[in-house]
């Protein structure tokens, strides 16, 4: 996969010279939505709309761009959420965790497809961590920086929302029709206007790291609450897939309170949320009223059933890339058939593969393969990387393949661990994700469970003599639809909103 280069267009003026360094890793992923959803609102018209579009910011994302794919039916939007910390109240710092100073830079990629018929859309996240490689290109001074691979969210740093969306372009074969980007102080004023969201679990979560407390069950959440739960990583070994996961169910529950609680239908309610919206929202110079009052037309007609979520399929999690770090490597094929589907302006349904589903991955024979156990944390949500302790030569490639296969998200890269051979399997793990590392255990029976704090999300198994195969196992969460890559609304809400 490739990103483009950068046209010599004028560089945006929160652009950096230098990449700066790494925002902290929690999302936008509905702030942006959020906006859409609110902004567009239906039924209200030019007259209300026209006063709001001029408090939208304006960026030229598309000026000098060139060789772009040709569009589709449809239209697609991207949506990316920014670091911007510079309007948040220090009691807003200290309650919500929000210290450190704003980035401007991005920490979420949305691309939202809405059909042509305005009856369905899709919202599929682009990891920030993507690998690719941003080509050689001229600075704004005429300087010549060569090709370099790097992460999908450095495309902003260095050139900002123009070489974003030709690097999205590149990287997905679909013409961009529209490009938004808000920060997350506008995503809390706006759960706050629509009354707050509901959101249910079926154990309490907590986290340390955003403040995050939360009971089993359901729950209403303010704006600093609902911020809390969309952007919490360190719930459980899935870190930004869980994260993503909650996102989906978040953004649906919100959009079900904005139909349900009259803003789209209501002039007065509607304008009282927009405004909450529009003073940190900026968008391409097409993105206009009559673009907004479409927009409102085509959420008006969805339906938590008609909207998908979904995430790119991912064939390793974890693919480290000199002098880049971890990075997110797609699964080109099904990220493919995903894109294409987008493009013919199809639902994607099911199609695209879960990570799991890569070509490497041995499948048990039908009929062969004993009941898989339940586990308290999905598979796919678990990060592993396989070491063969045992000196037995191709160990750790073939337990690689039988924990994919199962569903975790491994490596790909299995390895020999070094000498001594050891007796027994050992599975190292951070205590903050011990009930992923017991949900790891399930699948290798007989594994020694070993704390290692500061080691972080990723499970790390050393194969012993006594290693003899990996038992299958699915996720015991009857609400979490852990086992199905496409996502709609009304698989997501909580039970009572359906």
């Amino acid at each position: 996969m490739t990103a483009p280069a950068r046209s010599p267009a004028p560089r945006p003026a929160n652009a950096r010279h230098r990449t700066p360094p790494r925002p902290p890793r929690w999302g936008m992923r509905l702030a942006t939505v959020a906006a859409v959803a609110v902004l567009g609102t239906s039924g209200i018209g030019h007259a209300v709309v026209s006063g709001l579009s001029g408090g939208i910011g304006r960026v030229d994302a598309f000026e000098g761009l060139s060789n772009r794919p040709d569009g589709g039916r449809g239209m697609n939007v991207l949506l990316v959420g920014t670091d911007g910390r510079d309007r948040i109240t220090e009691d807003e710092r200290r309650r919500y965790r929000l210290g450190g100073t704003a980035c401007h830079c991005t920490d979420t990629i949305l691309l939202v497809h809405l059909s042509a018929d305005r009856e369905r859309a899709t919202v599929v996240g682009l990891p920030r961590d993507t690998y690719t490689e941003i080509p050689e290109r001229a600075d704004e001074f005429g300087r010549v920086r060569p090709a370099h691979p790097q992460k999908l969210n450095a495309a902003y740093a260095e050139g900002g929302p123009g070489l974003t969306v030709r690097s999205v372009e590149r990287l997905t074969g679909l013409h961009v029709d529209h490009y938004m980007e808000v920060d997350f102080t506008s995503f809390m004023r706006t759960v706050d206007a629509v009354g707050g969201v509901r959101v249910c679990t079926v154990r309490p979560l907590k986290d340390a790291y955003s403040g995050l407390d939360l009971p089993a069950g359901t729950s209403n959440l303010d704006g600093g609450q609902a911020l809390q739960y969309v952007r919490s990583r360190h719930l459980d070994g899935a870190a930004d897939l869980g994260r993503m996961q909650r996102q989906q169910r978040f953004l649906a529950s919100l959009m079900h309170k904005a139909a349900d609680g009259g803003v789209l239908l209501n002039p007065v309610k509607f304008q009282e949320v927009a405004s909450s919206v529009v003073g940190s929202v900026r968008a391409d110079r097409g993105f206009g009223t009559d673009e907004l009052v479409d927009l409102g037309r085509a959420m008006r007609n969805l339906t938590p059933a008609s909207t998908e979520f979904m995430s790119v399929p991912i064939a390793v999690a974890d693919y480290p890339v000199p002098n880049v770090g971890s990075t997110v490597r797609w699964d080109d094929a099904a990220a493919g058939k995903l894109f294409q589907s987008l493009r013919e302006d199809r639902p994607v349904g099911s199609a695209p593969g879960s990570p799991h589903h890569t070509q490497d991955a041995k499948q048990p024979a039908e009929g062969n393969q004993p009941p898989a156990a339940a586990v308290d944390v999905a598979p796919e949500r678990i990060h592993v990387q396989v070491l063969n302790g045992s000196g037995r030569p191709g160990l750790a490639r073939g337990a690689d393949q039988a924990l994919r296969a199962t569903g975790f998200l491994t490596t790909g890269l299995p390895a020999d661990a070094p000498p001594p051979a050891i007796k027994h399997t050992t599975i190292t793990y951070d205590p903050r994700w011990d009930r992923s590392a017991r949900s790891l255990a399930t699948a290798l029976p007989g594994a020694e469970l070993r704390p290692a704090p500061g080691q972080g999300p990723l499970m790390k198994v050393v194969l012993g003599e006594d290693f003899t195969d990996v038992r299958p196992v699915r996720a015991g969460e009857p609400d979490r639809p852990d086992r199905i890559p496409v996502v709609t609304g009304d698989q997501a809400v909580c039970p009572e909103q359906t």
